[in-house]
């Protein structure tokens, strides 16, 4: 039962730091023109990512850091500036992903649309630091079994989102584009203010650490 009630606790952590229902709207932004085969890809491929990157730093997370001399903050910062950037690009309406392909062109065009994948949705979007910061937390507070059970939430929450994320189309196809265009830019903005507060929390966390 405890087992049952710390997984649920683990699960709504990840649940309030990822918010897949609010990531939906932004899926959408970047995948906007991709047809169901290549949007089915990348929020395949996003997940896929994203999990891994969970999994490692849950298992390795702080040797990973202090391996390589890197901090939270540092993290927050850099995640932030690029989540800043691709919520930017959104909100003056410009299209992440490549334009319409001729046929000679359609094998690197798809890679191109496939990248947003790999960045902003697996990082900083899915995985950003504080995915990875609550990963790190639930993992170290024993031993393998809350590991296990960090690893195996977060795997369910993928699969959530991964219904959501597909699951969406039916909502472009009942709004309409246009609106999507309207949402595209509204998250743009959001994307934006959520890469300063990144950006603000990770200068905080720096000048904590220099004092």
């Amino acid at each position: 039962m405890q087992m049952w009630m710390d997984a649920a606790t683990v699960f709504m952590g990840f649940f309030a730091i990822m918010n897949p229902i609010a990531n939906v709207p932004i899926f959408l932004g970047l995948t906007d023109g991709d047809d169901a085969a290549t949007t089915r890809a990348v929020a395949l491929r996003a997940l896929l990512i994203a999990f891994v990157i969970v999994a490692v730093f849950a298992l390795a997370g702080k040797l990973i850091f202090e391996l390589f001399g890197l901090s939270l903050p540092a993290l927050r910062i850099t995640g932030g500036l690029l989540v800043f950037r691709i919520g930017f690009q959104m909100l003056g309406g410009q299209s992440s992903q490549a334009h319409h392909p001729t046929p000679a062109e359609t094998a690197g065009a798809r890679e191109a649309q496939l990248s947003v994948a790999v960045s902003p949705l697996a990082m900083p979007i899915l995985a950003g630091p504080g995915t990875i910061a609550t990963a790190m937390s639930f993992a170290a507070r024993g031993g393998i079994g809350d590991t296990l059970i960090t690893i195996g939430a977060f795997a369910v929450l993928c699969v959530l989102t991964f219904v959501l994320f597909i699951s969406g189309a039916r909502m472009v196809a009942f709004i309409g584009r246009s609106a999507l265009g309207v949402i595209t830019r509204m998250m743009g903005l959001i994307l934006a203010v959520i890469g300063t507060q990144m950006v603000i929390e990770g200068i905080k966390g720096a000048l904590t650490l220099v004092r």
